[in-house]
């Protein structure tokens, strides 16, 4: 089975690299990403199927498991199922074993500064880049991205659009329900971020909630109180009973949700995994892990769900 497994996804990164050679060769040095990158939120094209071609030769697998490396990351990263997607073919081909703690946003950072993670995959990119800056790690590498977007009730008062300033005033000035996570994690951040932007106390509205709860949850909140809420696209495609809930603003800018993967200073302690956490960083960021990120989501929902930006 694990065979047939990495048969069938290997064909699929043969597939992806061919066609991948039709596309222009982007620049060898990109440029160093900005703290608020703005990058356009159209998805990279992937392959939706491999050609007709013979599966390759049985792929080497490692003589033995090297060890196990603590990965920690955010909830909606986990509840999007990418892990357990790209994971199994990680383990085979190094021989690393992933130990997956998924926290909020906050809780994953601790972790890292605590040393009790050996590598981060996290999405708020000042928290990002302020760990590096404080020392906990020397470098924060790009990974993909995916996007946020504002959810609310089928017929509701807001207007679908792009303008998330004008949904999130809208939203308090008219006293609507709005469920928030409230619960420290990327999702949360991001709503705060938005709410400041716009200059609005959130707080002000009588009908504000804040859940304390994680995403899947507060989505099953907002479904069951007709109220708006924020969510990562990811977790919203992956919900199942979506109720009256739709999407109500979505392709702005501001709704960027970059994803950053780093390794932990081996400076914080003596227990730190330098080596797991080095091999984890270079191959999701190198070819096999980037395609595989193109590649996840395409069969149940006919699009990527991460775009790869490594």
């Amino acid at each position: 089975m694990r065979n047939r497994l990495l048969a069938t996804i290997l064909c699929c990164i043969v597939a992806a690299t061919l066609l991948a050679g039709c596309s222009p060769k982007p620049p060898e040095t990109p440029p160093t990403p900005s703290p608020t990158p703005t990058p356009t939120l159209a998805p990279t094209p992937a392959p939706t199927s491999a050609p007709d071609a013979p599966p390759p030769d049985e792929p080497e697998y490692p003589k033995q498991i090297l060890g196990k490396i603590t990965l920690a990351t955010t909830t909606s990263t986990d509840d999007s199922g990418l892990l357990d997607f790209i994971l199994p073919v990680f383990t085979n081909l190094t021989g690393w074993e992933v130990d997956v703690i998924a926290v909020g946003l906050g809780a994953a950072l601790q972790m890292g500064r605590d040393g009790e993670a050996d590598v981060l995959l996290v999405h708020s990119r000042p928290d990002e880049d302020k760990f590096v800056e404080d020392g906990y790690a020397d470098e924060r590498y790009d990974v993909m991205y995916n996007d946020y977007v504002v959810l609310g009730p089928k017929g509701g008062s807001i207007a679908y659009s792009d303008d998330i300033g004008k949904a999130f005033k809208a939203i308090a000035g008219s006293g609507l329900s709005f469920v928030s996570r409230g619960d420290d994690s990327d999702v949360h951040m991001k709503e705060m971020s938005i709410w400041g932007a716009v200059d609005v106390s959130p707080d002000s509205n009588s009908k504000y909630t804040s859940a304390g709860q994680g995403m899947e949850a507060t989505l099953g909140i907002a479904k069951e109180t007709d109220a708006y809420t924020l969510s990562d696209r990811s977790t919203w495609l992956n919900y199942a009973d979506k109720g009256n809930l739709e999407i109500i603003c979505e392709g702005h800018p501001d709704l960027l949700n970059p994803y950053g993967v780093i390794p932990v200073s081996a400076s914080v302690n003596a227990q730190i995994n330098t080596e797991g956490a080095e091999a984890f960083v270079e191959w999701i960021t190198g070819q096999t892990g980037q395609i595989l990120i193109a590649l996840f989501g395409l069969e149940e929902f006919g699009k990527s769900l991460f775009t790869p930006n490594a």
